[in-house]
């Protein structure tokens, strides 16, 4: 294989690294400039392969057509980043379209009305939308969950800030804190898997220290919740499953089940199984069309196309993760995450990925894990327990300020206004407690009596 090439101090290294941060401060501030986050992630990452390429082609051009070396060298790593990136996004892509199908049949309408109609307070509520993120987002993963759960919170009490501020810091820090020990939790979680540096069941043994971490954050922020019941119109509609909903949760159980097989039994990408569980879906949504369906009041209810789920799913957050990764493979192939991998031989695989967690709750914790898994920097004798750290890390302090992961982002979009950058930072002390919870169980389960 060709010798990596750096590029770094030359011009299209230097315009490179300044395209990505700029692309990057729009991405920052997408609620400042109303642009949103997939337009400066997609330009990054694609123009940054187009000067790179016009840079290989002007100063190592094919001789009597045959490709120079750095020529090869491009098109190999092209086809790596390709392979990597379609892993992930269609993977993504089935996820999403279940749970589309999901909300289609009312899964989780039912779910909001079950909680807001038994007459709970607002502590108890407080502590149910909590373990709901955290249990729900190792599935469906953290933005879907957060996006959810947020939404429940304003049919609650959408005037008590009292209530949702906390609460809506409860479900972010829920959500990230549950989406770390599981491969499909997070998009970071899943790219760590995905590059083969953890089995499905070493994620699991993360469960202690992030479990302990979101619960001692989530009983200091209880403390800020105030007493009393939430208002409830007794006359509202009662939600209920519709039909096929159930087969669907069931169907989307098999599909994760068939991911894992695929990816640790058959050798195969885990987005295999999940497309071989969209085409269970889609037979599914076939059989259901041909069916027709009467509903309580008589009236024939309206043939369901699986088209209209995939149409719904959120296509800015598969083309910004498509973006950002392949502008962060762009900065890869220039050389700049070899500075990155100095940082582990120097200061020690433990201190940096301690440092990872905060640097993510600044620079949103997906480019920030492809940086780790780009530069795969030597991490010691204990490598894995310390790739299960740097993933906890990521995923977890994503949490620490609101737009450091995204789920805090789609939950400053749901609560426009209430849920805020400001808001959160009042708070923050609470999640950083947690993340040092988290840390310290780590550190005692993995280094001290290495449970893993």
């Amino acid at each position: 294989m060709h010798e990596a090439l750096n590029l770094t101090t030359t011009w299209v290294g230097i315009l490179s690294l300044a395209i990505f941060v700029i692309a990057y401060y729009f991405i920052a501030t997408e609620d400042k400039y109303h642009i949103n986050k997939a337009k400066p992630a997609l330009f990054a990452g694609t123009f940054i392969f187009m000067l790179i390429g016009a840079y290989i082609a002007v100063e190592f051009p094919s001789i009597n057509g045959v490709s120079s070396p750095e020529q090869t060298h491009l098109h190999h790593e092209i086809k790596g980043l390709i392979y990597e990136i379609a892993g992930i996004f269609f993977f993504l892509y089935v996820a999403m379209t279940y749970i589309e199908a999901m909300i289609d049949r009312h899964v989780f309408l039912a779910l909001r009305y079950n909680l807001v109609s038994k007459g709970y307070d607002y502590k108890k509520l407080f502590w149910l939308t909590g373990l709901l993120a955290f249990f729900i987002s190792p599935v469906a993963d953290n933005l879907t969950t957060a996006l959810i759960l947020s939404t429940v919170l304003i049919t609650i009490d959408k005037d008590n800030q009292a209530f949702i501020v906390p609460s809506a810091i409860n479900i972010v820090v829920a959500a990230n804190a549950g989406g770390a020990w599981s491969p499909f939790g997070d998009i970071t979680t899943l790219m760590v898997w995905v590059d083969g540096k953890g089995a499905f069941v070493e994620f699991l043994y993360l469960f202690p220290a992030s479990f302990l971490g979101w619960g001692v954050t989530a009983f200091l922020l209880s403390r800020f919740v105030p007493k009393g019941n939430p208002p409830f119109t007794k006359g509202e509609e009662v939600a209920q499953i519709l039909s096929g909903g159930k087969v669907i949760i069931g169907l989307f159980a098999l599909t994760i089940a068939s991911a894992v097989l695929s990816h640790q039994l058959l050798h195969l990408p885990a987005m295999w199984g999940m497309m071989f569980g969209l085409a269970i879906l889609k037979l599914y949504i076939y059989k259901m069309s041909k069916e027709t369906r009467i509903d309580s009041d008589g009236n024939v209810c309206p043939k369901v196309n699986v088209f209209d789920f995939i149409k719904n799913i959120e296509n800015d957050t598969l083309l910004f993760f498509f973006g950002i990764l392949a502008a962060v493979g762009g900065l890869h192939f220039l050389g700049f995450l070899e500075y990155f991998t100095s940082l582990y031989s120097q200061f020690g695989a433990t201190v940096v990925n301690i440092g990872v967690g905060f640097l993510s709750a600044v620079v949103d914790n997906v480019p920030v894990m492809s940086a780790v898994l780009k530069s795969n920097p030597d991490m010691g004798a204990d490598a894995q327990a310390q790739w299960m750290l740097v993933t906890m890390t990521a995923g977890v302090g994503g949490s620490l300020i609101s737009f450091g992961s995204a789920a805090g982002v789609g939950v400053m979009g749901k609560l426009h206004g209430i849920y805020t950058f400001s808001s959160h930072m009042k708070l923050a002390w609470t999640v950083l407690v947690g993340y040092i919870v988290s840390v310290s169980v780590w550190y005692l389960q993995f280094e001290v009596m290495g449970i893993y």
